[in-house]
Parts: C-alpha cells; structure tokens; sequence
C-alpha cells in the first residue's frame, strides 16, 4: 500500500527545475550532465499518493506543484562535526563576555 497525503498534510514534493540539456553553459561539466532539482515542503491542497502529482503550499504562502516524495518529512541536515580549532575561540569569547581577558 502506498503512503497517502490527506489535504493539509505537511509533505515534501520533488520537482526537477531544469533538465541536464538546459543548464547554464557556464556550469561546470559534471554539473551540466545533471538535473537542477529542488525538494519543496508544504501543506498538500489535494490528497495524493507518493510518486503522484500534487500541489502544495509553501510556508511562504507560494503554490508550486511537484511528485509527493514524503507525508510528515523530518529534518536530517547537521551543521557537521565539531571543528577542534574553534574551541578555544569560544572559550575566549566566553572569558571577555564575562568581563575577562580584554581583547587585543
């Protein structure tokens, strides 16, 4: 059974915004060989079945139309793992901000 959006669900749509053929002749060669896609989330204004057409509304109050990729998408982006040579700038800042160490 396929998953299904009800109207009002929050979902996720695929859309591709230019094929491989119609990139930018200035992009890089192995970024011309590929599509330009972008993966929009909204409230779904029909229901529909993942893989089928639907139209949303996004956030921003934008409609757009594209294939039902996710009912209720989460978040999965991190801001990487930690970068060792910023830990000691922060314990710095935090020493000046309490009235420490004048910067200098």
């Amino acid at each position: 059974m396929s998953e299904k959006c009800k109207l009002g669900d929050i979902v996720e749509i695929h859309q591709i915004i230019l094929a491989a053929g119609e990139r930018a002749a200035g992009v890089p060669e192995d970024t011309s060989k590929v599509p330009l896609e972008a993966w929009i989330k909204g409230k779904a204004l029909t229901e529909a079945s993942v893989g089928e057409e639907v139209t949303i509304e996004t956030f921003s109050g934008r409609l757009t139309r594209g294939v039902l990729t996710t009912v209720s998408p989460g978040y999965s982006h991190t801001f990487g793992p930690a970068v060792p040579e910023l830990a000691p700038i922060a314990q710095e800042l935090r020493a000046m901000l309490k009235g420490g160490r004048s910067h200098g």
